[in-house]
């Protein structure tokens, strides 16, 4: 089009101005609705006669993978569009970047008049979109397509796309005398990545993507290739008493040859300085352009004690392990109250501090009382008055409104804000697929998985995460997928080999669920894959093997899992059930009850406590406690405001009904679930009923001789 403009006269040129953003599409009476189109409408005149404009959002997504030039505009007010936008304009190869013009463009965007001796079209939204969809086709084919013999290489083909402003830290070397201080060298590299990833014009990789590399290895130029990155730091801390020295070297990795080094001995009072030398030496040898701002922000000392610096270190490495078991999540969590003890205008630990008790109140991995969200809030809060402008203290308020409050709205637009200030962070599409996730739209909660793994390609929580989305919805081919990512990140990593087993109990595969389980020997601090094991045995039939080990490890209850042991007294009551042990089964219930009880004052909106509760009472013959707790739990978890964990109640309901003699009550229930993507409140690996389960089921024997449960059990969910 381009061409054809430049051979005709100036009145009968076609030129089109493109805006693009991602969001909600909604299609209603052949037209095209939502937040995406409305905000790509207004974007669309910025963008000026021939040129397109994205937003940040698009500019993120496509920026590694386009061989285009950005150029950054103004933050541009856009009509009946409340907060502020940064766009970027697309410079394309016939077009030379012109700044004035665009800031100009800008001025006028939204009263912008075109003159009438010039055919402009203004593309329309549908448009806009498809040629969106095209360009990402022509990116795809590009990248798919066999490349002719005289073209380069392969190895040379994947470095053209890695960019040449991106990094990725490797774990320091602990070699300090005491092995202890593993933590802190720990800590030493995440705060120089962490101070290096505020850096908008630089790519880094975070560290849950390094972390499982050794430190200083022999195939620097693999490991980059893996990462997406055009060079390494690598570094070894050596701590003895108050005195550190810290050694970095920057390695260009296509070569493995040595950029810069440097040797830093400093008293720990001093460290920060380190940190942020080492950041600013790092933006020098990339040639990265720091605006004032960031010098600020990669300069700044978090807190004047060394003790309080200390302690949150410790901290950040519990949150830094790959299992987020209540173990590790109770080790961050002290470690971080004693940092903001020592220091009670410490705003970086009362954020993480923060962080980690609005996740365990969301997980479960921290007993979810009132007083816990509370903190959470405080924390949140003290962090936000200490330092406003401090990315991971905006970052906490969201994930406060998002894991305690499920006021997702208010979530994201924390998140949103936060992207300003951590413009590397993988965290925040993360919590993008979370927010997603429970608002059951499931194909954007995918996509914000697929930008977070961008970011960090070797993160297994998060490919977890996203695994556990493919179990949630059924599509367990992609899930094993996924897992299998993980294996070869972490191998025979137990809680991956359990969801794996989970997978293989939902298609009906028991021998395959068994030899994935038989490896594992689960606690009571791991009461996922010890319930598998449990399941496994009932849906087997043959639950006496494992009944004097749910007796051993129940002998002695830890009191810091909370109701976690109430709920395990519960297994081991439908095991003694099962294996037709009816009195010691009713004894186990009745001890469960009184376990669980306890924990409803503290803990009102816990569905999972609830919904131990029914099941108890119903094996103990009160259906009409069973049901009554049943309807407490819809109302704690309420399907229109959580999707992935609305629908378990309904789970609860069908296995009430089922075993006190409603059989409608229960193939409506059933016939709901069996479509429906959600996670389980009862299975270990939380996957939802499938037509496999409800044949091994014992909870479901009543229903056998039904035709509608007949029929449900040979379906396949649509």
């Amino acid at each position: 089009l381009a061409k054809r403009n430049a051979d005709i006269a100036p009145d009968r040129r076609i030129e089109l101005k493109i805006g693009i953003h991602i969001g909600d599409v909604v299609h209603r009476g052949g037209d095209v609705y939502g937040d995406g189109v409305n905000i790509a409408s207004r974007i669309e005149p910025v963008a000026g006669p021939g040129g397109i404009c994205v937003s940040m959002d698009v500019e993120r997504q496509i920026r590694n993978a386009l061989e285009a030039r950005f150029e950054k505009l103004a933050t541009t007010d856009l009509k009946n569009i409340s907060v502020p936008m940064d766009l970027f304009r697309i410079v394309l190869p016939w077009e030379r970047p012109s700044p004035a013009a665009a800031k100009s463009e800008i001025r006028i965007s939204n009263s912008e008049t075109v003159t009438r001796s010039r055919r402009i079209f203004a593309i329309s939204i549908p448009i806009v979109l498809f040629l969106a969809g095209l360009l990402g086709y022509q990116l795809w084919r590009g990248r798919n397509q066999p490349a002719p013999r005289q073209d380069a290489s392969p190895a040379q083909t994947k470095a053209a796309t890695i960019p040449e402003k991106s990094i990725a830290v490797l774990p320091f070397e602990n070699l300090s005398s005491d092995k202890e201080n593993a933590y802190f060298a720990d800590g030493i590299q995440d705060e120089i990545l962490t101070r290096v990833s505020k850096i908008a014009d630089l790519k880094v990789i975070s560290r849950t993507s390094t972390q499982h590399y050794k430190s200083a290895p022999d195939n620097l130029p693999e490991i980059a290739r893996q990462l997406g990155v055009a060079h390494i730091l690598e570094g070894s801390v050596q701590k003895s008493g108050d005195a550190v020295r810290v050694n970095v070297q920057l390695i260009k990795a296509a070569n493995d040859s040595h950029l810069w080094a440097d040797t830093f001995d400093r008293k720990l009072t001093d460290i920060f300085l380190v940190e942020s030398e080492v950041a600013k030496a790092i933006a020098d040898q990339l040639r990265v352009h720091l605006t004032g701002q960031e010098e600020q922000v990669i300069s700044a000392k978090p807190t004047d004690n060394p003790e309080a610096y200390d302690a949150y270190l410790r901290g950040l490495a519990y949150t830094l392990k790959t299992a987020g078991t209540p173990a590790n999540v109770l080790g961050a969590q002290k470690y971080l109250r004693e940092a903001v003890r020592l220091d009670p205008k410490f705003a970086l630990s009362w954020a993480l501090l923060s962080y980690v008790e609005a996740r365990g109140y969301r997980t479960l991995t921290l007993q979810p009382t009132i007083a816990l969200r509370d903190n959470a809030r405080q924390a949140a809060e003290t962090a936000l008055t200490l330092q406003p402008n401090l990315g991971e203290a905006i970052l906490a308020k969201g994930q406060y409104h998002y894991a305690c409050l499920k006021d997702y709205d208010t979530a994201v637009r924390y998140y949103e804000q936060a992207r300003q200030r951590l413009p590397n962070s993988s965290r925040i599409p993360e919590f993008l697929a979370y927010v997603e996730r429970r608002r059951g739209q499931w194909n954007r909660s995918e996509s914000y998985f697929n930008e977070a793994e961008r970011l960090d390609p070797r993160n297994v929580q998060l490919l977890t995460q996203h695994a556990l989305l493919y179990i949630d919805s059924r599509r367990f081919p992609e899930a094993l997928r996924k897992l299998d990512q993980v294996l070869n990140i972490t191998p025979d990593d137990p809680d991956t080999l359990n969801f794996k087993a989970n997978i293989a109990q939902a298609e009906g595969d028991l021998p395959r669920a068994s030899a994935l389980l038989a490896p594992l020997h689960p606690g009571a601090d791991a009461p996922a894959a010890l319930e598998a094991q449990v399941y496994q045995a009932i849906l087997e039939r043959n639950p006496g093997p494992i009944i004097p080990r749910l007796k051993e490890i129940l002998a002695k209850p830890d009191p810091a899992m909370g109701y976690f042991n109430g709920e395990l007294r519960f297994w081991l009551g439908w095991a003694q059930e099962v294996a037709g042990d009816h009195a010691a089964a009713q004894e186990s219930w009745r001890q469960a009850r009184s376990e669980l009880e306890p924990f409803l004052k503290e803990q009102p909106e816990n569905y999972s406590l609830i919904g131990d509760l029914a099941l108890t009472n119903l094996g103990l013959g009160d259906k009409a406690a069973a049901f009554k707790l049943i309807e407490r739990e819809i109302a704690a978890v309420p399907i229109e405001k959580d999707a992935l964990d609305g629908p378990a109640p309904t789970e609860i309901l069908g296995r009430v009904a089922a075993q006190t003699g409603e059989p409608d009550r229960a193939i409506a229930a059933l016939q709901k679930l069996l479509p429906t993507p959600y996670e389980s409140a009862l299975i270990g690996g939380s996957v939802p009923l499938t037509p496999a389960l409800l044949r091994l089921d014992p909870m479901f024997d009543p229903l056998r001789n039904d035709p509608r449960f007949q029929k449900l059990c040979e379906e396949k969910p649509k």
